[in-house]
């Protein structure tokens, strides 16, 4: 769900339930994938010296520091998805937080520092589902907010529309069992659903967010005296989810191991999806993850975005030189919050720290039954979050407010416990995204920046992958690794989309330096804020007092933290983007609708 950005810095001391709120606005590998052989013939005995080079090649691999080497058959491919999580929010990105698992696979396979995604939950979800941009797919802007200029008009269906052959789909028609559990965000009614998207097993919470516990509670409520309710859908059907012992990760982690384990002796790979919808607020998580931090954050923001900054230092992440964005004036700093405010902050942080812990343990309990069955060596795994960490509100949308003052308990004992309702905040929000500006709904660095780890065959593992590489790049990935092909513009009669993004895999296994050309462009735009990648620079658009409301020009090499507008002195590059901006809106059919930026 979109919340507004946080508006002036208005520190509102909620007495009745103690909560702080800032109120706020593989061409070669795909040969030996085949899985259709128009004949089978036995091969001719290798000559001694190939025999022996082939066996001593594993040998040879982890002695040059290859992780794998190219599988006989398909790999199995899961893709994990985090919802909201910051880019220095795993111990491999420079966070105090304990994420072993994801840790390994970082240290292991391909860790990617130049991902991007879009700024919001479902244009990202969109995007990487179809490999193309999501104005095209039926996501130019969150269903929930699409505005009267934008209803009807096509890429602005609010689901992933019929243009759009899913991952899931081409998967499938390529011999693959296919299986979801979390957040779908895609659709909402049961036609949208997974199960209508190529998901032969599904079991996910269709909308933009909810209580991460069995309560089944919503996230925004349109009348305080009817608590709203949270879809969920297995195989398409809607169902009430179990009110005892339900809590979120470990649900969605049970259900997607399900599925793999009832398809074993199919002799087909799997696709898994595994959608977490944490660390996204409500921040809800168990007692005993929670003890685990208790006391970590008592001395605030500045402190720890200092501590992480060090250790992304030390990791090779930035430059010693790199500057940092410290958070926009209009948020309160931690010396100005009052001892109970600090408390509350430190309880918001706590809470966050300990749901990404519980997310890290439950992608063990997938990879731990992977290696068990013999199939992690064949396993293709890719794991991101789909925008930057969230610091704004839901609180005045719609009659929220109203209704978690009514219902909720938000003392700072009972934070994080079922029958309550708090949100990350902008402070704790930019430390997650430092260096960068910003964070979640806007096109600066901060809201689009993410963490990304590929690991599994044929991957150049142990290295930091440096170059930029986009969501809309997962699909065709996975297509190549897969040896399956998208079937271009028809499918069934009806005409579709290309991909629109670019296999990563070459330059994931060493053979490419890059994914795309220096000349290649790729945009963003939601809500009205906008933003275009070329090469090592990028314009961005802001509306104030976030930015200038003009269009702004960094140089991402450079200045990665955007604290430099060059658009005044380097004008020529300033109206280049530019055209290239309006060439990708004239591609894509994006609205670009005045004042829309400003909209409450």
């Amino acid at each position: 769900m979109k919340r507004r950005a946080v508006k002036k810095a208005n520190l509102e001391t909620l007495c009745k339930d103690s909560q702080t709120r800032f109120s706020a606005s593989a061409g070669t590998i795909k040969k030996h994938w085949r899985h259709k052989m128009k004949s089978r013939i036995k091969p001719r005995s290798k000559p001694r010296a190939l025999r022996l080079a082939t066996l001593l090649s594993p040998v040879l691999a982890l002695a040059a520091g290859q992780a794998f080497a190219e599988p006989a058959k398909r790999p199995n491919i899961l893709l994990i998805v985090a919802d909201d999580l910051g880019y220095t929010d795993l111990g491999a990105y420079g966070a105090e937080i304990s994420t072993p698992n994801l840790d390994k696979l970082a240290r292991t396979g391909a860790k990617m520092t130049s991902f991007y995604a879009s700024p919001f939950c479902s244009p990202t979800r969109a995007m990487l589902m179809s490999g193309s941009d999501n104005h095209l797919v039926g996501f130019g802007d969150m269903a929930e907010l699409i505005s009267p200029e934008q209803r009807g008009k096509p890429g602005y269906e609010g689901n992933l529309n019929e243009r759009v052959v899913p991952m899931a789909q081409v998967l499938k028609d390529a011999g693959y069992r296919t299986a979801m559990a979390g957040k779908w965000h895609l659709g909402v009614a049961e036609q949208f659903s997974p199960a209508s998207r190529g998901f032969e097993n599904s079991y996910a919470m269709v909308m933009g967010g909810a209580s991460h516990w069995g309560d089944q509670s919503g996230i925004v409520a349109l009348d305080p005296d009817k608590p709203p309710k949270a879809i969920y859908r297995e195989n398409g059907k809607a169902i009430d989810i179990p009110k005892d012992g339900f809590y979120s990760s470990q649900a969605f982690t049970d259900k997607l191991l399900e599925y793999i384990k009832s398809g074993e002796g199919s002799g087909k790979p799997f696709f898994g999806y595994l959608a977490f919808t944490a660390p996204h607020w409500p921040l809800h998580a168990p007692d005993a993850d929670i003890a685990k931090y208790e006391g970590r954050y008592k001395e605030g923001y500045d402190k720890l975005r200092k501590e992480r900054l060090e250790r992304m230092k030390k990791l090779g992440l930035i430059a010693a030189n790199t500057p940092v964005y410290e958070g926009h004036p209009n948020w309160p700093k931690w010396d100005s919050l009052t001892r109970e405010q600090q408390e509350s902050e430190a309880r918001r942080m706590t809470v966050y720290s300990a749901m990404v812990e519980n997310m890290d343990r439950q992608i063990g309990r997938v990879l731990d039954h992977l290696k068990a069955s013999g199939e992690l060596d064949n396993t293709f795994v890719f794991f991101m979050s789909d925008n930057g960490a969230d610091g704004n509100s839901v609180y005045d949308v719609a009659r929220t407010r109203e209704w978690i003052h009514k219902d909720m308990d938000n003392s700072t004992a009972n934070i994080g416990k079922p029958g309550s309702f708090i949100e990350y905040g902008p402070g704790w929000a930019q430390v997650g995204m430092t260096p960068f500006k910003l964070y979640k709904s806007f096109m600066y660095e901060g809201g689009i920046s993410v963490p990304a780890i590929a690991w599994g065959p044929g991957i150049n593992g142990g290295t930091l992958k440096r170059e930029f590489a986009h969501v809309m790049d997962v699909a065709p990935t996975i297509y190549e690794l897969a040896g399956a092909t998208h079937p271009g513009t028809q499918y069934q009669g009806r005409e579709v989309l290309p991909l629109r993004g670019k296999s990563m895999l070459p330059y994931l296994q060493g053979k490419a330096k890059t994914v795309r050309g220096k000349d290649d462009a790729v945009g963003w735009e939601l809500g009205g804020r906008k933003a275009l990648r070329k090469g090592d620079w990028k314009i961005v658009y802001a509306n104030k007092p976030w930015g200038t409301g003009e269009w702004e020009l960094y140089n991402i090499a450079r200045d990665r933290s955007e604290s430099r507008d060059l658009a005044t002195k380097n004008p020529a590059k300033l109206n280049e983007l530019v055209a290239a901006w309006k060439q990708y809106v004239a591609e894509t059919g994006t609205l670009e609708i005045e004042n829309l930026a400003n909209r409450p």
